[in-house]
Parts: structure tokens; sequence; C-alpha cells
């Protein structure tokens, strides 16, 4: 519950009047963590609240409890389409995670992005993801869509040489994560 006040907190700093803040919502059920991924640009775009980003696919776990939503980006509802569920913050500690999808800690770390290959960040934060068919090691997984070097808390750009906060490994590309105002 700490984590989901601190990033209630956050969003309320990180906002300005020129630029909406997320309406949060706790939903309950199933959803995709995204935290601790890497994710790989799908060479298409994709339109953020009337800005246009490049996409990025990660594998996320699939959870179930309460999460936190953004339903300026989730059409209001917390309910996803059939085969689909959101990809939402949680204050889970220990959640499946990749290469091997076995349940470790989160370990959270800050990095600076850079404009290398794979140097960037990504929000997956109340977008869409697809539910894969096959379980890996008990674990549901989902594909998530949503877009590259893109503050979660303003929707805006996020520019190389930024703080950016993650629980992705070391030398994950595109790391999920967002921007430290």
């Amino acid at each position: 519950m700490k984590r989901i006040v601190a990033l209630t907190s956050l969003l309320a700093i990180g906002s300005t009047a020129a630029i909406a803040g997320p309406a949060l919502q706790i939903c309950h059920g199933e959803y995709a963590l995204c935290a601790a991924s890497s994710t790989d640009a799908t060479g298409r775009s994709i339109v953020v609240n009337g800005i246009t980003f490049r996409e990025g696919v990660s594998v996320c776990p699939v959870l179930h409890g309460p999460a936190i939503a953004d339903m300026n980006l989730m059409g209001g509802s917390c309910k996803a389409p059939q085969g689909k569920v959101w990809s939402l913050f949680s204050n889970v500690k220990n959640f499946p995670q990749a290469p091997t999808w076995a349940v470790m800690p989160e370990v959270v770390r800050a990095f600076t992005t850079a404009p290398t290959p794979g140097g960037g960040m990504s929000n997956m934060w109340s977008f869409p993801c697809v539910k894969r068919e096959h379980l890996v090691n008990g674990v549901q997984l989902a594909d998530c869509y949503g877009p590259l070097n893109e503050s979660p808390w303003t929707s805006t750009s996020v520019p190389f040489g930024s703080v950016v906060g993650t629980a992705a490994a070391v030398g994950a590309s595109n790391p999920v994560g967002g921007n430290i105002p």
C-alpha cells in the first residue's frame, strides 16, 4: 500500500495544469505486471493523449488482486476485452520474472536513458495486453503493447539522459519504468 500512496503522490507532483494527470482507480482481478520487463520495438507507432510514440511490446506475468490503473487510458473501465488484460501497477514485492518466470523479489533501481539501441525506457501502465495461449513454468504471460520513451505521469516524451526507475534487470532493453521527476 505504501507504494500506491507513493505513486499517487508522485503523480500529483508530476502533473501540471497544462497536462491532465492520470485518473487513478484501484481495479480488482486479473492484470499484467510489467515492472520487471524489458521491451522490444514493434516498428509501429502508438498514440497516447494525441502524441505519437514508437510502440514497444513487453512480455509480462499475469497476476490477480488489486492494482492501480489510469482510467484515462482504459476507457474508464477496469474490464478488459475478452482474452486480454490491462497492464497495471501493483504493490506486490515478489512476482514471476524473466527469463525463467520463477517468483523472485522485486529489485528497484534507477538508470539513465541513452540514445543507444535498447537504451530508452517504456511505459506499459494501463495499456492492453494479449494473454498468451500456453503457460510457461506454470505462469500465464501476456504480450503488452505501449509507448517507448513516454512518461507515465504526463504522457509527454522522456528525453535521453533522463533518470528512470524500474525493476527490470540491469542490461534489459528499454526497461518498463517511469521517469523520476
